[in-house]
C-alpha cells in the first residue's frame, strides 16, 4: 500500500473517511490506501478507527485517525482545520458516517430524534464539505462523495425510517447543488448509493422490535440477508472508488451501475 508504488489520480492525496471504522467505511479506506491515498479516518468510536488506522499502517500506508462524534458540530468545525494543519490540503472526501435510528412510528419522534439524524446524515458532510473546498479549488483538483441510500429513489419503501429518508434526500439535494457550484472548477461532487451491503446497520435493523418498527421492515432486511442478496462491504467500497478518477460531476451513482 506504499503511496510511492501507485502513480493513478488518488497517490499521495488525502483523503478523508468518515464512518471508517467499520463495514463500507473502512472498506474504502482500504480500497483507497490500495490506490495510493492517504488516509484520515473519522468515526465515533475510538477503539474501531484506531484498529483500522494500526491495519492501514501496518501494510505500509499513511493513515491518522481522528475519533469524533459528528453529531456535534462545533467538533466538526473544528475538524477540517485540524486535519489540514496536521496533514496537509485535503483533496478527497468521503461523507460515508450515517444513523439510521430512530425507526418508528413518526407521531413518537421527539427533537433530539430528528436533530441527531439531520446533524450526522446532512449538516455533517455539508460543513466537511465547507471546511475542504478552499484547498480543492486552489488544487483545481477535488472529489466529494455523499454516500447515501437507494431508498431516496423510493421513500415510501422504508416505513417508519422517516427521519433517515428525509435526511438522506436532503444530502442528496445538497450533493446536486454543489455541483452545479463547483461546475468547471476541477471538484467534483457525487452522490453514491452503495446497495444493500451486509453491514452493523443491516444487522441492527434485523434484530429490532416488529411491534416497534415495523414487521414487514424488520422481516424483508432479514429476508435480504437469509436469501444471500446482500453485497460485501468491499464490493461496494471498490465501485465507489472505482468513480474516483473520473469527472463526472451532480451524479447519483449507484453500485449496480459498475455490476
Amino acid at each position: 500500500m506504499h503511496t510511492s508504488e501507485h502513480t493513478g489520480p488518488l497517490s499521495g492525496r488525502l483523503a478523508v473517511v468518515t464512518g471508517a471504522g467499520r463495514g463500507i467505511g473502512r472498506a474504502v479506506t482500504l480500497e483507497l490506501a490500495r490506490s495510493g491515498a492517504r488516509l484520515a479516518l473519522v468515526a465515533r468510536s475510538a477503539g474501531e478507527l484506531t484498529a483500522v488506522r494500526d491495519e492501514l499502517t501496518a501494510a505500509g500506508a499513511s493513515a491518522a485517525a481522528y475519533p469524533t462524534d459528528l453529531a456535534e458540530l462545533p467538533a466538526v468545525a473544528d475538524l477540517g482545520a485540524r486535519i489540514e494543519r496536521d496533514l496537509g490540503p485535503v483533496g478527497v472526501l468521503i461523507n460515508n458516517a450515517g444513523v439510521v435510528g430512530p425507526i418508528g412510528p413518526t407521531e413518537q419522534l421527539t427533537a433530539a430524534d430528528v436533530d441527531r439524524s439531520y446533524r450526522v446524515n446532512a449538516i455533517a458532510p455539508m460543513l466537511l464539505a465547507a471546511a475542504f473546498l478552499a484547498s480543492m479549488r486552489a488544487a483545481g483538483w477535488g472529489r466529494i462523495v455523499n454516500v447515501s441510500t437507494g431508498v431516496v429513489a423510493r421513500p415510501a419503501a422504508m416505513l417508519r425510517g422517516n427521519t433517515y429518508v428525509a435526511a438522506k434526500s436532503a444530502l442528496e439535494a445538497h450533493s446536486l447543488n454543489l455541483a452545479a457550484e463547483l461546475a468547471g472548477t476541477g471538484v467534483t461532487v457525487n452522490v453514491y448509493r452503495p446497495g444493500r451491503v451486509d453491514t452493523a446497520m443491516q444487522g441492527w435493523i434485523r434484530e429490532q422490535d416488529p411491534e416497534s418498527v415495523g414487521g414487514g421492515l424488520v422481516e424483508r432486511f432479514a429476508e435480504s440477508y437469509r436469501s444471500g442478496e446482500l453485497i460485501s462491504p468491499a464490493h461496494s467500497a471498490r465501485v465507489l472508488v472505482s468513480g474516483l478518477g473520473g469527472t463526472d460531476t451532480g451524479r447519483i451513482r449507484d453500485v449496480a451501475d459498475a455490476g
